[in-house]
């Protein structure tokens, strides 16, 4: 019972001792999209994007993260500087919900306990994002985009960002992020379907990008870390 009781209390020590501090948040910003419709710009923010983002900071050049992100994507051929893309007169709108899992690395130590010494850093984040997004296809009577289905695909996300602390509590950060899919019909480009009333249009080679541009507010809590592990 002696030994039960002192392993016990080792284990709820060490517990404690490894305790790390979490982060909870919003993030809001733009988004827009890159493929064969519409702007071919990287960073042209369109529409809104915004969610809920959570860390476990696991070091202070380290940390998980996930997120879920509720976004619009729209992209018309008219506003692209492509006057093939411009004549030719395509356009969609389209809902996406974007469910994102990975680990965030600092690029200088960054820790909350110890106030101010460290108060800012760029960091980057990549990890495995899952995600909701309506589909569409090309009728060759209309010659327009009509509305096929709805989908779930997946994403490598690319995010590169600034974060400073605001206060002892709270992280503000400004980030870039790139999302390459595994699809290349977020347009309706190539909808991969044997149905020969759709058809195929632009480079089918590539596959479809979209980005995020946002600031993130997190709160932060939790005890003073030990950062004595992965």
């Amino acid at each position: 019972m002696r030994i039960f009781l002192i392993f016990t209390f080792a284990l709820l020590a060490t517990v404690t001792g490894i305790s790390q501090t979490y982060e909870v948040g919003v993030y809001a910003g733009g988004s827009n999209f890159i493929g064969d419709v519409g702007k071919s710009n990287y960073i042209a923010p369109n529409s809104v994007v915004f969610g809920g983002i959570a860390k476990w900071n696991r070091s202070a050049r380290h940390a998980f993260r996930a997120s879920v992100l509720f976004a619009n994507l729209d992209a018309s051929d008219t506003d692209s500087n492509d006057s093939r893309r411009q004549q030719r007169g395509y356009e969609f709108s389209s809902t996406l919900i974007e469910g994102s899992l990975g680990i965030e690395y600092n690029f200088w130590d960054f820790d909350m306990h110890q106030g101010f010494d460290k108060p800012a850093t760029p960091y980057l984040y990549t990890g495995f994002t899952y995600f909701y997004h309506d589909s569409f296809a090309l009728d060759p009577v209309q010659d327009a985009l009509v509305s096929a289905d709805s989908e779930w695909d997946l994403a490598i996300p690319m995010v590169i960002g600034f974060k400073a602390m605001v206060n002892t509590n709270f992280v503000l950060a400004l980030e870039l992020g790139a999302r390459y899919t595994f699809t290349d019909n977020l347009d309706g480009s190539y909808p991969g379907t044997e149905d020969n009333n759709y058809a195929n249009f632009g480079n089918i080679n590539n596959n479809d990008w979209y980005m995020f541009t946002g600031l993130t507010l997190t709160y932060t809590f939790g005890r003073q870390p030990c950062y004595c592990g992965f």
